[in-house]
């Protein structure tokens, strides 16, 4: 579990599409961090595998290739790294899992009194899920939605985000992971209405007392 508050802006020294493995550049993220741990990769909960003085090696599964931009990098990409969530820290953001739902596209930069707005595209399927004022991680990074539509929505960009993490390097059309609040998925089941009669099978009616083996 992680806040969405990046703590350093790592860079990816190599990628191996036959081992998986994926290595980045850090330094302040691997201040207590062990074989093991979680770290944070834009926006992707990824397993240390291996340490270095300079730098951690993940490995990287199938799944997440599929939903994330992590597969599509290059060596001496900027990536935004956090380390997991203990319950002794402060929630400066929200809780954000790391599993990242889908990947959408930089679609337009706006300045706005001392500010940039952002506006993202989104997957259909994704874009219930996103409400004015609501949560969502691009990149792994926390933002607050500030307007949304059925498939994009905007956030705005103080100077410190820009210049902390590698939203503020990125150029229109590039692909970035996105995470919707997961409080809304579990909303949306528990909101379904139930199916009468759902579940109920010859040996429950039996057990009951309904019917006679």
């Amino acid at each position: 579990m992680f806040t969405g508050i990046v703590e350093e802006v790592g860079v990816l020294k190599s990628f191996s599409p036959d081992t998986s493995r994926l290595t980045v550049s850090a330094r302040k993220v691997l201040g207590g961090t062990n074989l093991g741990d979680s770290l944070s990769v834009n926006g992707a909960c990824l397993t240390v595998t291996s340490l270095a003085a300079d730098s951690f090696t993940v490995e990287v599964m199938a799944e997440t290739l599929r939903r994330t931009t992590l597969g599509q990098m290059h060596p001496g990409a900027a990536v935004n790294l956090e380390r997991a969530l203990t319950f002794s820290s402060r929630v400066g953001g929200h809780l954000v899992q790391g599993h990242v739902d889908a990947t959408g596209r930089l679609r337009s930069f706006a300045a706005e009194s001392g500010a940039t707005l952002a506006r993202f595209s989104i997957p259909r399927d994704l874009g219930r899920y996103v409400v004015e004022k609501g949560f969502i991680a691009v990149e792994g990074v926390s933002l607050t939605i500030v307007a949304c539509d059925a498939t994009s929505f905007t956030v705005s960009l103080v100077g410190f985000t820009r210049q902390n993490t590698n939203l503020g390097s990125k150029n229109i059309g590039d692909v970035v992971n996105l995470e919707v609040d997961i409080i809304a998925k579990y909303v949306e089941k528990l909101a379904q209405p139930r199916q009468v009669g759902a579940g109920v099978t010859m040996e429950f009616l039996a057990e009951h007392g309904f019917v006679r083996r």
